[in-house]
C-alpha cells in the first residue's frame, strides 16, 4: 500500500512527459471542478499517467496540487465530461481518488506543525488515522461525497495491487492487521462503509490482535474523529497511542496464525494469500458490488437541465398541437366527424348565467391583502404602553428617545391578475344526452369570461375522434354553437395541449383555469397521457375544474369536479367551483 499524502514541504509536483493533449484537456475540467469539492480555489489538479508520485493519487501541500496517475482513468481522457455528475461513474474509482485528495486539501493541516525530532513511526501512524479522520470530516461537509469514497476505496487502500501480489503486504502480522483496521473499520466507524461489508476484515483482524486490543486501537481512530484539523500536538499524540498499543515488533507472525502449507521445498510454488489478504478481497468485493448498486447522486444543475429540457419539450408538443387545432385542418383518426350542427342565439337565461358567471370569476383570482406591521414614534396607531415608559425613561435619563410606541397595520391590495380560461367539451358517444348542456356551459363560461372587469383570454374546442375549435383566443361567441355527440373516441389530451399551446396555460403571469365538461369515460392510454398533462399544469400553478354530467363521471386525479344539471340555473355553484379550483392552485 503505497502513501498518497506528501508531507515534505520541498515536493513539488511530477513532471509526465510527453502527455496527450487529452489528458492536458482533462486536468483543466477537474481543476475547474476541484473548488466546490475542497472548499477552497487555490487547488491545481494533474492527470497523467505516471504522475501521482508512485501513488494512485497524492497532494502536495506546498504546491496546492493535486495529482492523478492516469493509468486509474478507465476512459479516454478527451471523452470525459467531468461538470456532468452522471458521466463520473465511468471513472468512479479515479473520482473518488480525487476527492479523497480534496479532503486532504481541506482537513489535513496539521502536518505543518510536525517537530522535526518527532519519532517517523509516530508520525506514520497519526498519517495512518488521519485517512479515515478525513474521509469522515469530508461526508459530514458534503453527504454525497460518500458514494464516490466507496468507489474509489480498492483504488487508494491497495493502490491497484492485486491480493495475490507479492508486494501486496496483507501479512498475518499484528502490524499489518492494525494497519488494516484504521483502513476499513475506521472507514466503517467514520461512515463510509458499512459493517456488514467489514465484516471480514473485522474477523481476520480480531483474530491476529485480540478483541481487547482491537477495541484500544478503535478509541484511537475515533478519538481521531474529534480533532480538529489544525491540532498538531492531539493527533501526535494519538500517534504514540496507536505506536504503544500495536507494539515495537512488525515483522513477528504469531506461530498459532502461520500458514502450515506455507513451508514448501518447491521454489515455484505460489504462495497462498493469507487469512487476512482473503478477508479484504471479500470486502472489497462487497464494497463494489453495492457501489454498481447504488443510486448515483444527483447534480441539481443537472436535474435542472432536465427539468427545463422537458418543460421545453412539452411547451413545444404543446404549441404543435394549438397550431393544428386552431390554425390548420386536423388529420382523420377513428370514427366521427366531431362536428358542429349550427348556431343558435343563447337564451335569457343563458345570458343572465354568464353575468352571474361572470361576477365569480372576477374575484375568483383575486388574492388576500398584505398586512404589513410597522412602528412609529408618533401617531397615528395604536399605543404600546411598554413602548411609552421606554420613551418616557430615554428622556429621563437623558438620552435621545428611540423608542417607538405606536404600532400600526397596513394592509396593502395584491393587483388581480389577468385570467386565462381553457374549455374542453367531450363530444363522444357517451355525451349525447348532454351535447345541448354541454354547449350551453361552453358559452355561458366563454362569455362571463369575457364580461370580467379583468382582461381575460379564453378559447373553447371540442374533442372527441378530432379537437375542433368552437372559439378562438381573442374572440367571443355570440352565439351558442351545437354539436352532435357521436364519436368513439375522446382525444382529451390532445385538446389539453391545444389549449395550453393558445393560451399559454402552464406559463405564469396569470390566473389559469381549465375546464374539461366531460363524463371522463376515455380510454387508458389516453387518460395516461392526459393525466400526465394534467399533473404538469398543476405543478405549475394552473387550477383544473371538472363539470360533469353525472354523479358517477371519472374525472382526472387532482381535478376540482362539479357535477352540473342545467347549467344556467347553476352558474352560481360552477362560480364557486371554478374560485374553489384557482384559489387551490394559488396557495
Amino acid at each position: 500500500m503505497t502513501a498518497h499524502t506528501i508531507t515534505d514541504p520541498a515536493a513539488t509536483g511530477s513532471a509526465v512527459f510527453p502527455a496527450a493533449p487529452g489528458w492536458d484537456t482533462l486536468s483543466a475540467a477537474l481543476t475547474a471542478e476541484v473548488p466546490v469539492i475542497a472548499d477552497r480555489d487555490d487547488l491545481l489538479v494533474s492527470i497523467a499517467p505516471g504522475a501521482g508520485h508512485g501513488a494512485p493519487a497524492c497532494f502536495l501541500p506546498a504546491t496546492a496540487m493535486i495529482e492523478v496517475d492516469g493509468v486509474h482513468m478507465p476512459v479516454d481522457p478527451a471523452t470525459a465530461r467531468p461538470h456532468l455528475t452522471s458521466d463520473r461513474t465511468r471513472y468512479a474509482p479515479m473520482w473518488g481518488a480525487m476527492t479523497h485528495e480534496c479532503g486532504h486539501s481541506k482537513h489535513t493541516r496539521w502536518h505543518t506543525g510536525v517537530p522535526a525530532d518527532t519519532d517517523p513511526e509516530v508520525v506514520d501512524a497519526a498519517l495512518l488515522l488521519e485517512e479515515p479522520r478525513i474521509e469522515r470530516a469530508q461526508v459530514r461537509r458534503r453527504p454525497d461525497d460518500r458514494h464516490w469514497l466507496r468507489a474509489c476505496v480498492k483504488t487508494i487502500v491497495t493502490g491497484g495491487l492485486t491480493l495475490d501480489d507479492p508486494k501486496f503486504p496483507a501479512k498475518m502480522t499484528p502490524r499489518d492487521a492494525a494497519h488494516t483496521a484504521a483502513l476499513f473499520l475506521g472507514r466503517t466507524d467514520g461512515g463510509i462503509l458499512t459493517r456488514a461489508e467489514t465484516a471480514p476484515v473485522a474477523r481476520a483482524v480480531e483474530t491476529v490482535l485480540g478483541e481487547e486490543k482491537l477495541a484500544r486501537l478503535r478509541a484511537v481512530w475515533r478519538a481521531a474523529f474529534r480533532v480538529a484539523d489544525d491540532d498538531t500536538d492531539a493527533m501526535l499524540d494519538l500517534g504514540r497511542q496507536w505506536c504503544a498499543i500495536i507494539g515495537p515488533d512488525p515483522d513477528t507472525t504469531p506461530p498459532h496464525l502461520s500458514d502450515p502449507d506455507a513451508d514448501t521445498d518447491d521454489p515455484t510454488a505460489t504462495p497462498a494469500p493469507s487469512p487476512l489478504a482473503d478477508a479484504i478481497g471479500k470486502t472489497l468485493g462487497k464494497v463494489a458490488r453495492a457501489v454498481a448498486r447504488a443510486k448515483l447522486p444527483e447534480d441539481p444543475a443537472e436535474i435542472a437541465a432536465r427539468k427545463k429540457a422537458a418543460t421545453d419539450a412539452a411547451r413545444a408538443k404543446a404549441d404543435k398541437a394549438a397550431e393544428k387545432v386552431f390554425d390548420t385542418a386536423p388529420g382523420s383518426s377513428g370514427d366521427g366527424d366531431t362536428e358542429t350542427t349550427g348556431t343558435r342565439p343563447p337564451t335569457t337565461a343563458e345570458r343572465t348565467a354568464a353575468r352571474v358567471l361572470s361576477r365569480a370569476l372576477t374575484t375568483a383570482g383575486v388574492r388576500e391583502r398584505v398586512v404589513t406591521k410597522s412602528t412609529s414614534p408618533i401617531p397615528p396607531g395604536r399605543l404600546r404602553m411598554r413602548g411609552a415608559v421606554q420613551r418616557e425613561a430615554q428622556r429621563a435619563a437623558g438620552a435621545i428617545p428611540t423608542a417607538e410606541p405606536f404600532t400600526r397595520t397596513t394592509r396593502t391590495p395584491v393587483p388581480t391578475p389577468p385570467l386565462r380560461l381553457g374549455i374542453a367539451c367531450d363530444v363522444s358517444g357517451s355525451m349525447g344526452a348532454f351535447a345541448g348542456p354541454v354547449a350551453s356551459t361552453a358559452w355561458i363560461m366563454a362569455n362571463a369570461a369575457a364580461q370580467t372587469s379583468i382582461p381575460a383570454d379564453t378559447a373553447t374546442v371540442i374533442f372527441g375522434a378530432h379537437v375542433r375549435p368552437i372559439t378562438r383566443p381573442g374572440t367571443t361567441p355570440k352565439a351558442v354553437t351545437e354539436f352532435a355527440a357521436n364519436d368513439d373516441w375522446e382525444a382529451v389530451d390532445t385538446a389539453i395541449d391545444a389549449l395550453d399551446g393558445a393560451l399559454g396555460l402552464s406559463q405564469p403571469g396569470a390566473a389559469r383555469l381549465l375546464v374539461i365538461v366531460s363524463d371522463g369515460f376515455v380510454p387508458d392510454l389516453v387518460r395516461r397521457n392526459a393525466q400526465r398533462l394534467v399533473d404538469r399544469l398543476r405543478a405549475t400553478g394552473c387550477a383544473v375544474l371538472w363539470l360533469a354530467p353525472h354523479g358517477y363521471s371519472e374525472p382526472l386525479t387532482g381535478a376540482t369536479m362539479h357535477v352540473m344539471t342545467d347549467p344556467t340555473a347553476t352558474a352560481q355553484a360552477i362560480g364557486r367551483a371554478a374560485t374553489a379550483a384557482l384559489r387551490a392552485a394559488t396557495h
